[in-house]
C-alpha cells in the first residue's frame, strides 16, 4: 500500500532532522556531552589547555581529539562564541515521545513546561537548567519558532541539555491536548490572570502539572491560552515589576514543586 504523501513528507522531514549536526561549545557543554553515553559524538576539537582540564571525559568518550594551537583553534561555530577551547561535533539528541517522557514513574505527580514560541537559545538553556533543578520531567516547544539544539543554548543549560528532556513537537496545542488526556492539569503564566500561582497550585499538589508560557512580548498565542486549564499569574510586589521567560520558569517551577 502506497504512503500518503504527508507522510511521506513527514518521515524525509525526520530524516533530514536526525542527520544534521551541532556544534557544542565550552567547558561544562563538552564535558557532559562527552560523558553522555546516549550523545552520538563526530568530532571534537580542543586547545592544549582544554584537553588537559577534560582529559578524564576524553577518555571515558574513546574519541581521538583534534588538539590545536590556541591561535589557530577555529571550530565552526559563530564569531565571538566563548568556546574556552573546546568544541564538539554531535547529533542531536533523541528523547523519544512525549508520553514516554512525561509520565507519572510513582516518584510523586510530575511537572513539565512548555514553551509557546519562546526561540532566544538563552531563555530556553536557562529553563532547561532550572527544569534539571527542580526536576521537571520535560520541556516541551514547537517545532517550528523555537529555539533549537544549539551550541549556545547548550552553554547556558550548562550540561543540561544532556539529562534534561527537550521535546520540540508538530503542535504545541496537540501536545497540550495529549497531557491533559495523561491528566495534566495545565496552568499558563499571564501578568493579567486574577488567580496568583500559588491559589491555581494548591489543589493540584497530587496532580500532574504543566506549566505553560509564552515568549516575552507576545506572551502565549490565543489558541495557546484557550487549550490552557486556568490562568495564573505570579504576583509581584512593585507595580512595574515583571520576570523573563527564564525566571518566571524558575519561579514556577520552585511553586509547583514546593510541597509535592
Amino acid at each position: 500500500m502506497k504512503k500518503p504523501a504527508w507522510v511521506i513528507d513527514k518521515e524525509r522531514a525526520r530524516r533530514a532532522s536526525a542527520s544534521e549536526t551541532v556544534w557544542l561549545f565550552g567547558l561544562h557543554a563538552v564535558r557532559d556531552a562527552l560523558t553522555n553515553p546516549a550523545r552520538r559524538k563526530l568530532r571534537l576539537m580542543v586547545t592544549p589547555n582544554a584537553a588537559a582540564k577534560l582529559e578524564a571525559a576524553i577518555a571515558s568518550s574513546d574519541m581521538a581529539p583534534e588538539i590545536t594551537d590556541a591561535r589557530k583553534f577555529a571550530p565552526p561555530i559563530e564569531v565571538g562564541s566563548v568556546h574556552q577551547g573546546a568544541a564538539l561535533e554531535v547529533l542531536p539528541l533523541a528523547w523519544g515521545e512525549l508520553s514516554e517522557c512525561c509520565m507519572s514513574d510513582g516518584s510523586g505527580a510530575p511537572r513539565v513546561v512548555l514553551l509557546d514560541r519562546v526561540s532566544d537559545p538563552h531563555n530556553v538553556g536557562a529553563v532547561l537548567r532550572s527544569a534539571e533543578v527542580f526536576g521537571a520531567r520535560a520541556v516541551i516547544a514547537p517545532a517550528r519558532h523555537s529555539a533549537p539544539e544549539t551550541g549556545a543554548l547548550a552553554k547556558t543549560a550548562s550540561g543540561a541539555l544532556e539529562r534534561q528532556p527537550y521535546l520540540r513537537v508538530r503542535n504545541l496545542a496537540a501536545a497540550m491536548g495529549q497531557l491533559q488526556e495523561m491528566g495534566y492539569v495545565l496552568i499558563g503564566l499571564a501578568e493579567e490572570a486574577e488567580s496568583t500561582l500559588d491559589e491555581a497550585l494548591a489543589p493540584l499538589v497530587d496532580r500532574p502539572v504543566g506549566l505553560v508560557l509564552g515568549a516575552e512580548g507576545p506572551g502565549l498565542r490565543e489558541r495557546t491560552r484557550d487549550t490552557c486549564d486556568l490562568l495564573a499569574r505570579v504576583p509581584a510586589q512593585g507595580p512595574f515589576g515583571s520576570l523573563n521567560v527564564s525566571n518566571a520558569a524558575a519561579v514556577g517551577l520552585y511553586a509547583a514543586t514546593r510541597g509535592r
